[in-house]
Parts: structure tokens; sequence; C-alpha cells
């Protein structure tokens, strides 16, 4: 909650401009450790990457590998942000800031797309009176928008990107979705 919360505080509409791109970039930089820190815990609590077939085989597990994705996006966005808080020049910001923030909006869009698999695999496709069937469907949400952001924020062989609202946009509703996400995700407490 904590890394999204700082996501959505960095592409705050405004923020930029009132704050300046180096305190947005550190905000988006320190945010994506703590996407890390929670991927890395989903990581290790997904359990074996396989599990037997009836016929010996052995094939990955789909929370296993939603999980893993997951992990690997997030130490994309970790490079990616700390890219931003020392790219120079168009070159850099493409390939040390751009690439690695795509291949991991793809990660994480895989991510999103496996985690709704197994829920509706799992529990069923359709089941909004459950907390965790809108947490997997928001995540999902989440993941859309910071493939939009990605888009938006391509940089073109001009200096310049694709579109500043998009990317911003993308980055703000993605994060607003990641973080309810995690809050539909926590334990209810017991009032007893």
């Amino acid at each position: 909650m904590i890394g999204s919360a700082l996501f959505a505080l960095g592409a705050t509409p405004g923020f930029m401009a009132w704050a300046g791109a180096s305190v947005a970039n550190l905000s988006f930089f320190v945010g994506a450790w703590f996407f890390t820190g929670a991927a890395l815990i989903q990581y290790a609590l997904s359990g074996a990457a396989t599990t037997s077939t009836p016929d010996g085989g052995k094939q990955f597990r789909a929370e296993w590998l939603s999980a893993a994705t997951q992990f690997g996006g997030a130490l994309l966005f970790n490079a990616s942000t700390a890219a931003a808080l020392h790219a120079a020049t168009v070159t850099e910001d493409r390939r040390r800031v751009w690439s690695p923030d795509a291949a991991g909006s793809v990660a994480f869009l895989v991510s999103g797309i496996l985690a709704v698999i197994v829920f509706a695999h799992t529990v069923r496709v359709w089941a909004p009176r459950r907390r965790d069937w809108w947490a997997t469907q928001v995540n999902l949400l989440g993941c859309i928008a910071f493939g939009a952001s990605a888009v938006g924020a391509y940089v073109t062989s001009a200096g310049q990107t694709v579109s500043d609202e998009v990317a911003s946009a993308g980055t703000f509703v993605g994060a607003l979705c990641f973080l309810v996400s995690a809050g539909l995700s926590l334990p209810r407490w017991s009032r007893t």
C-alpha cells in the first residue's frame, strides 16, 4: 500500500509542477522498492513452482507464475525508477528508463491476467460478493493502466513522449487501483 501511495503521489495531477520532477521521480523510486518488497513476499508465499500432472510429469503452477512475473516486473520498475533519477539524454531516457518501464508493465499485465485465471479456476469467474475477487479485478485494472502509462511515456526519436497526460494518468490510476487492491487483500479485523 505504501508503494502504491508513493506512485499515486508522484503522478498526482499538478504534483510534478509543484514539487519538481526530481521529487516526483524520488517518490516513484522509493515506491518501487515497496512494490518490490510486497512482490517478494507474495512470491515467497506462492508455494512450489511446479506441481505433478496426472501422467507423472510436472507443470508450472499459475499462482507461482503470477507471483514470479510480478516480482520480475517490480525489479524492472526498480531499474526504471533508478534510471529516471539520472537520465540526461533522450537515448538514455529511452533505453534506461522507458525500456524497463515497458517490460515491467508487460510483466504486471501478464501477472494480473494469470491472477484472474487462477481465481476463476479455484473459485469462479464471477464472484462480486467476495473481497478477493474484487482485489484481483481491481489489480488487473491497475496493470492495464500501468500499460497505458508505458505507451504514453514512450520517447520518440525527437525526444518527445507520446503523451505526458496518458503517462501520468495511467500511473495515477494504476497506483490507485493497486492501493485499493492491497487494501481489499488485507485480513479483516475481528471486532471481538
